[in-house]
């Protein structure tokens, strides 16, 4: 596929040597623009369109060469915001960064994916080595609630990721008074059991760590006075969705089994 590599897309920064976004050591590109609202979010600075500075596929790719001895193991890594708002730029790097050779790596909600554009999404998943998809909540109205936005597009999207055979790793935060309740948890669990493409797990401890953000945006922090939450009850949550992941996994197969 041709890339267009005079393409321009609002970047809002970049990362070197990420090591959390993805395997190995990682250029991260933060898109700018978010759709989403999540009353969590630590970069509100990312959510509008027109913010962020103007980079072409190339520039980006300049970057990374410079360094590109340090991502041996690793590759580049498309995080935000959401990648998804600028489907055509993104679709360029990473057809662009496959050319080369360089494992590519999508963090995203999914919220933007519906399948009368799924002749777009295609073309991005040709080019995609491995998804990092930010699973926000079990329920539809709780995920409402948490992001102002339905999970119909998100579950959608991991669907579609599975037809293609991407591999998905589910990132989970988990929030105090919101995300840790025990049903949740395990409802979650039991949700993951039924993707065939599922990597892995991580989830994430809540932190407040971009209330200052917030601050300096004049932005009212929707969960001021929520304390930030231990990595040990982080482990905790993820043992009980393990559990009912195992649980519902087990089922099936028994199901499938038969008599």
């Amino acid at each position: 596929m041709g890339e267009d590599c005079s393409l321009r897309g609002q970047i809002h920064s970049t990362e070197s040597f990420g090591t959390v976004d993805g395997p190995g050591v990682r250029f991260v590109v933060f898109f700018q623009g978010c759709p989403m609202r999540c009353l969590y979010c630590h970069n509100p600075d990312t959510w509008k369109m027109g913010a962020g500075t103007e980079r072409t596929v190339e520039e980006l790719l300049n970057d990374y060469r410079r360094n590109a001895a340090f991502y041996k193991s690793g590759g580049i890594t498309a995080t935000g915001g959401e990648p998804l708002m600028q489907l055509p730029f993104l679709t360029a790097l990473f057809g662009a960064a496959k050319k080369e050779g360089i494992h590519t790596c999508l963090d995203t909600s999914g919220i933007l994916y519906g399948r009368e554009r799924q002749e777009e999404f295609e073309k991005l998943f040709q080019v995609l080595d491995l998804v990092l998809l930010d699973i926000k909540h079990s329920s539809e109205e709780e995920h409402k609630k948490l992001t102002s936005q339905s999970q119909k597009h998100i579950l959608e999207f991991a669907r579609a990721l599975e037809r293609a055979d991407i591999p998905m790793v589910v990132r989970h935060v988990v929030v105090p008074g919101i995300t840790d309740e025990a049903e949740h948890l395990r409802r979650l669990g039991r949700m993951l059991a039924g993707f065939g493409n599922l990597k892995g797990l991580e989830v994430l401890p809540y932190h407040t760590m971009g209330t200052a953000k917030y601050e300096k945006m004049n932005l009212p922090y929707p969960l001021s006075g929520v304390e930030s939450l231990d990595e040990d009850k982080a482990k905790r949550a993820r043992g009980i969705i393990l559990e009912a992941f195992s649980q519902a996994r087990m089922q099936m197969r028994c199901s499938q089994s038969g008599p």
